[in-house]
Protein backbone atom coordinates (compact mmCIF):
# COMPACT_ATOMS: atom_id res chain seq x y z
CA UNK A 1 0.00 0.00 0.00
CA UNK A 2 1.07 3.41 -1.05
CA UNK A 3 1.67 5.92 1.91
CA UNK A 4 1.33 9.48 1.77
CA UNK A 5 2.31 12.05 3.83
CA UNK A 6 -0.29 15.15 4.13
CA UNK A 7 1.19 18.45 5.50
CA UNK A 8 -0.80 20.75 7.89
CA UNK A 9 -0.47 24.70 8.86
CA UNK A 10 -3.03 24.61 11.33
CA UNK A 11 -6.64 24.92 11.21
CA UNK A 12 -9.27 27.52 9.53
CA UNK A 13 -8.74 28.81 6.29
CA UNK A 14 -7.96 32.60 7.33
CA UNK A 15 -4.96 31.24 9.71
CA UNK A 16 -4.41 27.40 8.79
CA UNK A 17 -4.88 24.64 7.01
CA UNK A 18 -8.21 24.77 4.86
CA UNK A 19 -10.25 22.34 6.30
CA UNK A 20 -12.28 21.22 3.53
CA UNK A 21 -9.28 20.50 1.20
CA UNK A 22 -7.37 18.77 3.79
CA UNK A 23 -10.36 16.65 4.11
CA UNK A 24 -10.92 16.03 0.58
CA UNK A 25 -7.39 15.15 0.49
CA UNK A 26 -7.94 12.48 2.80
CA UNK A 27 -10.65 11.37 1.47
CA UNK A 28 -9.63 10.68 -1.98
CA UNK A 29 -6.50 9.19 -0.78
CA UNK A 30 -8.33 6.54 1.22
CA UNK A 31 -10.91 5.94 -1.33
CA UNK A 32 -7.57 5.20 -4.00
CA UNK A 33 -6.08 2.29 -1.67
CA UNK A 34 -3.46 4.46 -0.12
CA UNK A 35 -2.59 5.33 3.39
CA UNK A 36 -1.52 8.69 5.09
CA UNK A 37 -0.11 10.20 7.88
CA UNK A 38 -0.31 13.92 9.00
CA UNK A 39 2.51 16.30 10.01
CA UNK A 40 2.95 19.76 10.70
CA UNK A 41 5.42 22.43 12.05
CA UNK A 42 5.55 22.29 15.80
CA UNK A 43 6.36 26.21 15.77
CA UNK A 44 3.96 29.73 16.88
CA UNK A 45 0.85 30.49 14.57
CA UNK A 46 1.08 33.86 12.80
CA UNK A 47 -1.90 34.69 14.06
CA UNK A 48 -5.10 34.15 14.83
CA UNK A 49 -8.23 34.90 13.26
CA UNK A 50 -11.78 34.72 14.42
CA UNK A 51 -13.42 32.77 11.49
CA UNK A 52 -16.73 34.60 12.03
CA UNK A 53 -15.75 38.01 12.00
CA UNK A 54 -12.54 37.63 9.87
CA UNK A 55 -10.90 39.46 12.52
CA UNK A 56 -7.44 39.48 13.93
CA UNK A 57 -7.48 38.17 17.62
CA UNK A 58 -4.47 40.14 19.05
CA UNK A 59 -4.74 38.57 22.29
CA UNK A 60 -4.79 35.10 21.40
CA UNK A 61 -1.65 32.68 20.29
CA UNK A 62 -1.85 29.05 19.27
CA UNK A 63 0.66 26.55 18.07
CA UNK A 64 0.67 25.19 14.23
CA UNK A 65 1.19 21.60 15.41
CA UNK A 66 -1.56 21.61 18.42
CA UNK A 67 -4.47 22.88 15.65
CA UNK A 68 -3.36 20.75 13.18
CA UNK A 69 -4.28 17.76 15.21
CA UNK A 70 -8.25 18.83 15.24
CA UNK A 71 -7.90 18.14 11.04
CA UNK A 72 -5.63 15.01 11.56
CA UNK A 73 -7.91 13.65 14.79
CA UNK A 74 -5.02 13.54 16.61
CA UNK A 75 -3.02 11.11 14.51
CA UNK A 76 -0.08 13.85 13.89
CA UNK A 77 3.42 14.05 13.86
CA UNK A 78 5.68 17.49 13.92
CA UNK A 79 7.92 17.73 10.66
CA UNK A 80 10.68 16.95 12.35
CA UNK A 81 9.82 13.09 12.93
CA UNK A 82 9.69 12.21 9.27
CA UNK A 83 11.29 8.77 8.48
CA UNK A 84 11.61 9.40 4.47
CA UNK A 85 11.43 5.92 3.71
CA UNK A 86 8.22 5.10 5.26
CA UNK A 87 6.54 7.48 2.71
CA UNK A 88 6.11 7.19 -1.11
CA UNK A 89 4.86 11.09 -1.82
CA UNK A 90 3.52 14.32 0.00
CA UNK A 91 0.29 16.36 -0.14
CA UNK A 92 0.39 19.92 0.74
CA UNK A 93 -3.51 21.44 1.16
CA UNK A 94 -3.69 25.23 1.25
CA UNK A 95 -5.64 27.64 3.60
CA UNK A 96 -3.90 30.81 4.18
CA UNK A 97 -1.54 28.60 7.01
CA UNK A 98 0.13 27.80 3.95
CA UNK A 99 1.38 31.53 3.23
CA UNK A 100 1.44 32.70 6.70
CA UNK A 101 2.87 29.28 8.63
CA UNK A 102 4.62 27.46 7.11
CA UNK A 103 6.08 30.21 4.75
CA UNK A 104 5.48 34.28 4.73
CA UNK A 105 4.32 34.65 1.41
CA UNK A 106 1.28 36.66 2.85
CA UNK A 107 3.26 39.21 3.95
CA UNK A 108 6.32 39.25 2.36
CA UNK A 109 5.17 38.37 -1.49
CA UNK A 110 7.89 36.96 -3.83
CA UNK A 111 10.26 38.07 -1.55
CA UNK A 112 9.32 35.07 1.13
CA UNK A 113 11.19 32.43 2.79
CA UNK A 114 10.02 29.28 4.02
CA UNK A 115 10.11 28.11 7.56
CA UNK A 116 13.15 26.21 8.34
CA UNK A 117 11.45 23.18 9.85
CA UNK A 118 9.22 23.21 6.48
CA UNK A 119 12.17 23.68 4.20
CA UNK A 120 13.76 20.69 5.71
CA UNK A 121 10.74 18.58 5.60
CA UNK A 122 9.48 19.05 2.03
CA UNK A 123 13.09 19.25 0.74
CA UNK A 124 13.66 15.55 1.66
CA UNK A 125 10.59 14.39 -0.48
CA UNK A 126 11.99 16.54 -3.16
CA UNK A 127 15.88 15.05 -2.72
CA UNK A 128 14.20 11.93 -2.87
CA UNK A 129 12.57 12.35 -6.38
CA UNK A 130 9.15 11.47 -4.51
CA UNK A 131 5.84 13.58 -6.16
CA UNK A 132 5.04 16.35 -3.97
CA UNK A 133 1.26 18.06 -4.56
CA UNK A 134 0.50 21.65 -3.78
CA UNK A 135 -2.85 22.71 -3.60
CA UNK A 136 -4.67 26.77 -3.63
CA UNK A 137 -2.22 29.11 -2.54
CA UNK A 138 0.38 26.38 -0.60
CA UNK A 139 2.18 25.85 -4.82
CA UNK A 140 3.86 29.44 -4.20
CA UNK A 141 6.22 27.56 -2.49
CA UNK A 142 7.54 25.20 -5.30
CA UNK A 143 9.83 27.65 -7.21
CA UNK A 144 11.69 28.60 -3.64
CA UNK A 145 11.75 24.50 -3.30
CA UNK A 146 12.48 23.58 -6.93
CA UNK A 147 14.55 25.98 -8.17
CA UNK A 148 14.25 27.63 -11.58
CA UNK A 149 11.99 26.72 -14.44
CA UNK A 150 9.90 24.20 -12.33
CA UNK A 151 6.12 24.69 -13.49
CA UNK A 152 3.37 25.03 -11.31
CA UNK A 153 -0.05 26.64 -10.61
CA UNK A 154 -2.24 28.71 -8.21
CA UNK A 155 -4.82 29.08 -10.74
CA UNK A 156 -4.70 32.88 -13.07
CA UNK A 157 -4.60 35.60 -9.74
CA UNK A 158 -2.33 37.75 -11.64
CA UNK A 159 -0.56 39.50 -8.91
CA UNK A 160 0.00 35.97 -7.31
CA UNK A 161 1.49 34.10 -10.88
CA UNK A 162 3.72 37.21 -11.76
CA UNK A 163 5.19 36.82 -7.80
CA UNK A 164 5.66 32.87 -8.84
CA UNK A 165 7.69 33.62 -11.93
CA UNK A 166 9.37 36.71 -10.12
CA UNK A 167 10.50 33.49 -7.96
CA UNK A 168 11.75 31.50 -10.57
CA UNK A 169 9.51 29.48 -11.46
CA UNK A 170 6.82 29.26 -14.59
CA UNK A 171 3.39 29.64 -13.78
CA UNK A 172 0.69 28.09 -15.50
CA UNK A 173 -2.32 29.90 -15.41
CA UNK A 174 -5.01 26.55 -15.02
CA UNK A 175 -9.14 26.47 -14.10
CA UNK A 176 -10.20 24.74 -11.16
CA UNK A 177 -10.76 21.47 -12.01
CA UNK A 178 -7.16 21.01 -13.80
CA UNK A 179 -3.82 20.25 -12.54
CA UNK A 180 -0.63 21.41 -13.91
CA UNK A 181 2.56 18.82 -13.55
CA UNK A 182 6.02 19.04 -13.82
CA UNK A 183 7.13 15.66 -14.50
CA UNK A 184 10.82 16.61 -14.05
CA UNK A 185 10.78 17.97 -10.50
CA UNK A 186 7.34 15.48 -10.06
CA UNK A 187 5.48 18.37 -9.10
CA UNK A 188 1.90 18.42 -9.26
CA UNK A 189 -0.85 21.88 -8.15
CA UNK A 190 -4.26 22.60 -8.60
CA UNK A 191 -6.00 25.94 -8.14
CA UNK A 192 -8.85 24.07 -5.46
CA UNK A 193 -10.37 27.12 -3.71
CA UNK A 194 -8.10 29.74 -4.98
CA UNK A 195 -11.02 29.42 -7.78
CA UNK A 196 -13.13 27.20 -6.64
CA UNK A 197 -16.48 28.50 -5.76
CA UNK A 198 -18.17 25.20 -3.88
CA UNK A 199 -16.83 22.26 -2.08
CA UNK A 200 -17.44 19.78 -5.30
CA UNK A 201 -15.70 22.24 -7.33
CA UNK A 202 -12.42 22.11 -4.77
CA UNK A 203 -12.90 18.14 -4.91
CA UNK A 204 -12.43 17.83 -8.71
CA UNK A 205 -8.76 19.30 -8.85
CA UNK A 206 -8.22 17.64 -5.66
CA UNK A 207 -9.27 13.97 -6.71
CA UNK A 208 -6.98 14.40 -9.94
CA UNK A 209 -3.82 15.71 -8.02
CA UNK A 210 -4.40 12.82 -5.43
CA UNK A 211 -4.79 9.90 -8.12
CA UNK A 212 -1.57 11.75 -9.99
CA UNK A 213 0.75 11.91 -7.37
CA UNK A 214 -0.33 7.73 -6.53
CA UNK A 215 0.70 7.05 -10.26
CA UNK A 216 4.33 9.23 -10.01
CA UNK A 217 4.93 7.14 -7.31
Amino acid sequence: MKKIAVLLSGSGVFDGSEIHESVLTMLALTKLGASYHCFAPDIKQMHVVNHLTGEVVAEESRNVLDESARIARGEISATEQLDIEEFDGLIIPGGFGAAKNLCNFATNGSDCEISLEVSDFISEFADAKKPVGFICIAPVMIPLLYGAGVTGTIGDDIDTAQAFNLMGGHHQDAVVQDIVVDEVNKVVSTPAYMLAGNIAEANEGIEKLVKKVLEMV
